[in-house]
C-alpha cells in the first residue's frame, strides 16, 4: 500500500495506544530533549572546492578530486560558507570565536569517499547562544550549545526488496556540500517544545538567507536526543538519539513515541540503552540502528590540510551589520509601529518575502492595519487558490497599497474593492486602471444617489412603512438594496445621510 500522511497518523495513533502507559505514570517522568539541526549553507560551490552545489544534477557529475577524496587533493575553505555560518551564529546570539579549528571525524560510510568528515570538534566556530520560541503562547528560551561547520557526505540510494534483486547506488554530488550543525542545550521538555524550536530555527535561517531549508531536498535535517528522568531529579537519564528526521511532523511523532517507549521500559524494570535509533514512518515506531558512538570512536584529530580559521572583529562586524531584521524583532515592530494584532504580525513575518511585500504596500497606502487585513485575508486567499507564493503575486505591493488608499479617500467602497482585487490579480492592472476602464468609481454625486434611493423607496413600500413606524433596524435592509442597485458604488456615508433624510 502506498505510504501517505494519513497512514502515518493512523499508525502513530495505534502505537500510542499499544504503548499503554497511563497518563499518571507518564507524569512521574520528565522528558529531556535536545536537537541537532544540520543546515545546508546556500553557497554556489562546495565548502572545500569549486564544484557547484546543484540539486537534481545527473549522479556523480558535480565532483572533482577534492570532494572525491582522491590522494594528493587539498581542500580550500570557501569564504562564502564561513560568512553564512557567521551570520547564522550571530542570528542565534552566539559568541563567535576569533579562533576555531577544523578536525577529521573518522568513520566509514559507503558514500563518504575520504573515509572521514571534515568537521569541527573542541574548537567550534561559535558557542553559547539561544533561540526564543513560543509554545502555547508562552515564550521559552532554548540554549544553543554550539554552531560548527562541516562538509556533507554523499548519498546512498537503495533499490529492490528481495536479497537477490537488491542494489545500492552511490551519488557523490552532495559530498563536500557545506553544512552547519546547530546543537541545542537539553532545554526542551515536550515534543511541542521541539517542534516550536525546529520551526523557529528554519524560519530564522531562511530569513537571513543562510539556507532555503527545503527539507525535501535535504537542506535541513534533524536529530533528536531523548531521555526521561523522574520528576524533581537533576541527573539526566540515558539518552537515545533519533537520526535523520526529515519533517517537523515526524519529529514530534518520533519524540512522543520515544518518550512513551522509555517510560514503559523503565517502569517494567528495564534499562534504556544509549543507542542511535531511526523513526520508521511506515510503522510509526523508533527502531534500534546501532549502539551510540562516543567522541573517541571517531578518533578526532586536527585537520592537517587546513589552517585554523580566524575571524577578526572587523570581519564579524561586516557580516553582522549586513544581516536583515530577525523575525521576532520584525513582529514586535509591526505591532508597535502599525498597531497590528499579534496574529496578523505573525502571519506577515512568516517569511521575509511576505514582510517585505507588506511594508512596500504600506508605503503606498499609509494605513498599516487596513493593508494587513487585505494582505492576510483577500490576497493570501487568491494566492492559495492559484498555488502561488507572495513573490509570484500578480498584484504588486504598490498596487495593493493604492487599492487601500482609494478606499480611505472614499473613491472606492470596500465592497467594490473586493470586486476589483480579483480583476487586479487576473490582469496585473492597478485598481485605478480597472475603475476607469469598467466605470467602477464610487458614486458620491447627490443627484445620482437620490435617484437610486428614490427607486429603492418606491420598490419597497412595506419596509419604508416599517421604518416610519419605528422599526429603524430595517434601515440596514434599505441601505443594502441601494448598494445592490448601485453595484456597490454608492458612497456609504453619503448614502446613509440621504436615505435618512428621504425617509423623514
Amino acid at each position: 500500500m502506498p505510504y501517505s500522511n494519513s497512514n502515518a497518523a493512523e499508525l502513530y495513533n495505534q502505537n500510542m495506544s499499544v504503548l499503554a502507559v497511563a497518563e499518571d505514570v507518564l507524569q512521574k517522568y520528565e522528558p529531556v530533549i535536545g536537537l541537532e539541526i544540520h543546515v545546508q549553507l546556500g553557497t554556489k560551490t562546495k565548502i572545500f572546492c569549486g564544484c557547484p552545489v546543484e540539486f537534481g544534477a545527473a549522479p556523480n557529475t558535480n565532483v572533482c578530486p577534492v570532494c572525491l577524496g582522491l590522494p594528493g587533493a587539498l581542500p580550500v575553505l570557501s569564504r562564502q560558507a564561513v560568512e553564512l555560518a557567521i551570520g547564522a551564529a550571530v542570528a542565534l546570539h552566539c559568541r563567535v570565536n576569533p579562533f576555531s579549528r577544523f578536525a577529521r571525524k573518522n568513520y566509514f560510510y559507503p558514500d563518504l569517499p575520504k573515509g572521514y568528515q571534515i568537521s569541527q570538534y573542541n574548537q567550534p566556530l561559535a558557542e553559547h547562544g539561544y533561540l526564543d520560541v513560543f509554545v502555547d503562547g508562552t515564550k521559552k528560551r532554548i540554549g544553543v550549545t554550539r554552531v560548527h561547520m562541516e562538509d556533507d557526505a554523499g548519498k546512498s540510494i537503495h533499490d529492490g526488496f528481495k536479497d537477490s534483486d537488491r542494489y545500492s547506488y552511490v551519488d557523490l554530488n552532495r559530498s563536500g556540500t557545506p553544512l552547519i550543525e546547530i546543537v541545542s542545550e537539553p532545554d526542551m521538555r515536550t515534543s511541542d517544545d521541539a517542534y516550536a524550536y525546529a520551526t523557529a530555527m528554519k524560519q530564522v535561517m531562511q530569513y537571513i538567507g543562510v539556507s532555503e531549508c527545503d527539507m525535501e531536498k535535504g537542506q535541513l535535517r534533524c536529530d533528536a536526543n531523548v531521555s526521561v528522568r523522574p520528576r524533581g531529579t537533576e541527573k539526566f537519564g540515558t539518552k537515545a538519539e533519533i537520526k535523520n528526521l526529515n519533517s517537523f511532523r515526524f519529529l514530534k511523532m518520533a519524540v512522543d513515541y520515544e518518550i512513551r517507549r522509555q517510560v514503559e521500559l523503565v517502569e517494567s524494570g528495564g534499562r534504556v540503552e544509549q543507542e542511535t535509533r531511526l523513526y520508521n514512518v511506515d510503522t510509526g515506531q523508533t527502531v534500534g540502528m546501532r549502539s551510540k558512538e562516543h567522541a573517541h570512536d571517531y578518533r578526532y584529530f586536527p585537520e592537517p590540510d587546513l589552517v585554523p580559521l580566524q575571524v577578526s572583529e572587523h570581519w564579524l562586524h561586516q557580516v553582522a551589520s549586513a544581516l536583515p531584521e530577525l523575525p521576532q524583532d520584525r513582529r514586535d515592530r509591526f505591532m508597535n509601529e502599525f498597531g497590528l494584532r499579534e496574529y496578523d504580525a505573525e502571519v506577515l513575518t512568516l517569511t521575509r518575502a511576505v514582510g517585505d511585500y507588506f511594508e512596500e504596500a504600506v508605503k503606498a497606502s499609509s494605513d498599516g492595519r487596513a493593508t494587513a487585513n487585505w494582505v492576510t485575508g483577500d490576497l493570501m486567499g487568491l494566492l492559495k487558490a492559484a498555488g502561488k507564493d507572495i513573490t509570484e503575486s500578480p498584484v504588486s505591493a504598490a498596487n495593493l497599497g493604492e487599492l487601500v488608499a482609494l478606499i480611505n479617500k472614499n473613491e472606492l467602497t470596500g465592497k467594490l474593492a473586493k470586486e476589483i482585487l480579483p480583476k487586479m490579480f487576473e490582469t496585473g492592472d492597478s485598481a485605478r486602471a480597472i475603475m476607469e476602464r469598467e466605470g467602477l468609481k464610487q458614486i458620491s454625486d447627490t443627484g445620482a444617489l437620490e435617484a437610486i434611493i428614490d427607486g429603492v423607496i418606491a420598490a419597497n413600500p412595506k419596509q419604508v412603512d416599517q421604518y416610519k413606524s419605528g422599526k429603524t433596524a430595517v434601515l440596514g435592509f434599505l441601505v443594502g438594496q441601494v448598494m445592490k442597485a448601485s453595484r456597490g458604488q454608492a458612497n456609504p456615508g453619503a448614502l446613509n445621510e440621504l436615505l435618512r433624510k428621504r425617509l423623514g
